[in-house]
């Protein structure tokens, strides 16, 4: 079996923007690939981080990973619209090769995991404070 080629497209924005304007850019150029014909495989805002080094001043950016599904033709229209917007200032579009990636799981996960590890702790430490006496 053989892997289907899909593409990743990494963009930074401006720290300095809302949050929902982070949310509107999610959603725009979502709509700009659909409109090409292209498959979104996944979405993720990766968060605010620090940049290696400092791009049109800005010492940070909101990362956000766009997996996408099309013929290749989708990529130039992306990344039009990105050179376009005063709030992208980095963006860089990869072919992969390899398996199509798996959705990110859910942030319930998230929170079962650190309630299990807080339930873990309070057992341990219980268990500490016996052996104590």
């Amino acid at each position: 079996m053989t892997n289907k080629p899909y593409y990743e497209t990494m963009y930074i924005l401006r720290p300095d923007i809302p949050e929902e304007e982070v949310e509107s850019h999610l959603t725009k150029y979502s709509e700009v690939l659909t409109n090409t014909g292209a498959e979104i495989l996944d979405n993720q805002m990766r968060g605010k981080r620090r940049l290696a080094y400092p791009i049109s001043k800005h010492k940070e950016g909101i990362y956000v990973q766009l997996s996408h599904n099309g013929d290749g033709q989708q990529v130039a229209v992306l990344e039009k619209a990105m050179r376009l917007s005063e709030d992208v200032i980095r963006y860089l579009t990869v072919k992969q090769d390899g398996p199509l990636p798996t959705p990110r799981a859910t942030t319930n996960n998230d929170q079962s995991d650190k309630q299990e590890s807080k339930e873990n702790k309070e057992a341990t430490s219980e268990e500490d404070s016996k052996s104590k006496d």
